[in-house]
């Protein structure tokens, strides 16, 4: 970072700022304002630009992230205590396209090296996937992803990786329920991403209530091993079966090869995790910059996390594309604030400890930050949670701000390549899409060195600008999606889990 004082205000009308100094300030330290600290202000917490009264509101971006819960002189600590969380905007009376973003000039000629599936989709991995039908199956599909690893995927080169789609879906549950189409879909649409190359295969038990033969398109019931096949004697027969199916489908995999292919044919995820006061004005920013130049290229750019976006949704409502995606917003924000409520919870319980650390004081300042990541194009749709992504353009797909869940669902949607920024530092990674880790601040990229792959700290001090860290962040897709580079998490094999969104009853 820097050693003389730094603060960041982002809008004029801001009253508060946040401090950019690593280890924060000392009291009495004046900055080159004439601003005097009163108190102690950690890195990236907010400090009074000026006196402000009890029940005055507190502003940052512009907005209105809470009232102040007594006086507080100017130069003071503005931690969490002193900040009481405004109401959530009103969905009844949000205006809907009235400020729709004109059309950027379309950005040509710019190129992925990438693998075009039947479908007409292309992956930028080229990988076999293994869906299950009941997570019953899943400790005998690890048994044999260990083998074809070990034993079939060397004669394959030209095979990146066999992954297991486990999940913990299949039986006991409400598989009639209405919202039981949320993790149905999702594990459908989790077989059908790009990366996968459509070489579609379920391992399933027999008797579950999701039964293998609904993942698949019609006339493919030959690509499932079910366990309960009365042929199989003994667990050496369950294996060698889905070998004998894995070995003709790394056959067809491995004849797959990278060709040029227009970057319009991405379907970039974002989300950020560990967030801090620095992602939505260095990496949040610099992603929205990026996902504008994507857009120009006509791929598809999705944003997520319902509860990260509620408390900035009036900024959102009047770019949608027309008054249809307009209402498709306010439905998701609505069914959401409807499921946290049935669960005796609200959009206050989403800030983490490691969110409060890092400057955030409530999950209102984290949703104005989080909101910098969709740029500033025209959101031309939205998702339901694991519905696939038809529309080229900015997406709202809908999830929960859980990376595991919205991880996973984002791929259902066919994401090919996902953006992850992160504040405090996460390992995160998928093992079907390459993860790109952006940095807010340039502390936690030296110190994670070999963990983050673009510093967007460098915003903050002024050695960088959005624009640049930006259209870094866009060549560096390009390249990862092409193979000429290697995220950080994908050279180290980080993996997490599959996790499904399952609001329907569990029986």
């Amino acid at each position: 970072m820097t050693d003389k004082p730094l603060y960041i205000r982002v809008h004029a009308d801001d009253n508060v700022a946040i401090l950019v100094n690593a280890g924060g300030l000392p009291p009495g330290t004046e900055f080159p304002c004439g601003l005097v600290l009163r108190d102690f202000v950690p890195q990236g917490h907010k400090l009074a630009l000026r006196d402000l009264a009890a029940d005055e509101p507190i502003v940052r971006y512009g907005q209105v992230i809470g009232h102040a819960m007594r006086a507080i002189p100017r130069g003071s600590w503005v931690e969490e205590s002193l900040v009481r969380m405004p109401q959530a905007p009103d969905l009844d009376s949000l205006p809907l396209a009235t400020a729709v973003p004109a059309p950027q000039p379309p950005l040509e000629g710019q190129t992925f090296e990438g693998y075009r599936n039947a479908d007409g989709s292309v992956g930028t991995k080229n990988v076999l996937g293994i869906s299950i039908s009941v997570q019953c199956v899943a400790g005998v599909l690890d048994h044999a992803v260990e083998r074809i690893k070990r034993d079939l995927l060397p004669r394959f080169p030209n095979v990146d990786d066999v992954v297991a789609l486990n999940h913990t879906y299949g039986c006991g549950v409400a598989i009639n329920a209405p919202e039981a189409v949320v993790p149905i879909r999702t594990v459908q649409n989790l077989a059908r991403n790009p990366n996968l190359g459509g070489a579609v295969m379920v391992v399933g038990l027999g008797c579950e209530k999701l039964q293998p033969e609904r993942l698949l398109p019609n006339g493919v019931e030959s690509a499932i091993v079910t366990l309960q096949d009365e042929r199989h004697q003994g667990f050496g027969d369950m294996i060698a079966s889905i070998l004998e199916m894995a070995e003709k489908r790394l056959t067809e995999l491995n004849e797959r090869r990278r060709e040029t292919c227009p970057a319009s044919e991405l379907v970039v995820g974002m989300q950020c995790g560990g967030s801090d006061a620095f992602s939505g004005v260095t990496a949040n920013p610099a992603l929205g910059h990026c996902a504008d130049l994507l857009v120009r290229a006509g791929a598809t750019v999705m944003f997520s996390e319902v509860t990260e976006v509620r408390d900035a949704i009036h900024l959102l409502t009047p770019r949608a594309v027309d008054e249809e995606v307009g209402r498709a917003l306010i439905r998701e924000m609505a069914w959401y604030d409807n499921y946290l409520s049935a669960g005796q919870a609200d959009r206050s319980a989403n800030p983490t400890p490691g969110n409060k650390k890092g400057g955030l004081a409530n999950i209102v300042e984290k949703a104005l930050g989080s909101i910098a990541k969709s740029g500033s194009s025209p959101i031309a749709g939205v998702l339901s949670p694991g519905e696939r992504a038809t529309r080229k353009g900015l997406i709202y797909a809908a999830t929960p701000a859980s990376d595991f869940i919205c991880g996973t669902l984002q791929l259902a949607s066919g994401c090919n390549v996902e953006v992850f920024t992160t504040g405090r530092g996460t390992p995160y990674g998928l093992a079907m899409a390459p993860v790109i880790k952006v940095s807010t601040r340039t502390a936690l990229a030296e110190r994670w060195r070999d963990l983050i792959d673009i510093d967007a700290g460098r915003i903050a001090t002024g050695e960088a600008s959005i624009e640049d860290v930006g259209e870094e962040l866009f060549r560096f897709i390009l390249d990862v999606a092409s193979g000429r580079k290697k995220t950080w998490a994908d050279h180290w094999g980080l993996r997490n889990a599959l996790t499904l969104f399952n609001p329907a009853p569990v029986t």
